[in-house]
């Protein structure tokens, strides 16, 4: 079963998905994720996506979570509101230990031709740190 509560009062991802959080501008936000701008941009879109409950990080995901539902809102968001071609985005998960905050979040970037060299390490698809929703979609939950 997943390490699954409702929000934990010191994680600052609950602050903003509950709306405790006056410096981040919440861009999209249904009764279960939120969508806000990564304070350390990798390229011109990088966006989180979380859960308004609070998952501690891809290992407490169950099938109910649907980690593809986060990626289809921020497509949505992509396409919508910023007119940025979803192929040419990044989508995924850093793996604990690597996680910055322990609160389930994935990174939407974009494009990834204009990710720097350090970025591009941070976020290299499916090695042991960042995993990409395509895969986690295809191992068993």
């Amino acid at each position: 079963m997943a390490s699954v509560q409702s929000t934990l009062p010191n994680c600052i991802f609950c602050k903003i998905a509950t709306g405790n959080d006056p410096a981040t501008d919440i861009v999209f936000q249904n009764e279960r994720i939120c969508i806000f701008k990564d304070i350390r941009p990798a390229s011109d879109f990088h966006y989180l996506a979380i859960p308004n409950h609070h998952l501690e990080n891809v290992n407490s995901l169950t099938a109910a979570d649907k980690p593809l539902q986060l990626k289809r809102e921020l497509v949505n968001y992509m396409q919508s509101s910023r007119s940025i071609d979803p192929s040419e985005a990044s989508f995924g998960f850093h793996i604990p230990p690597f996680t910055s905050v322990k609160h389930l979040h994935m990174h939407a970037i974009a494009p990834v031709s204009k990710m720097g060299f350090i970025s591009r390490m941070i976020f290299r698809p499916n090695t042991m740190w960042f995993k990409t929703v395509s895969f986690l979609s295809t191992r068993k939950l």
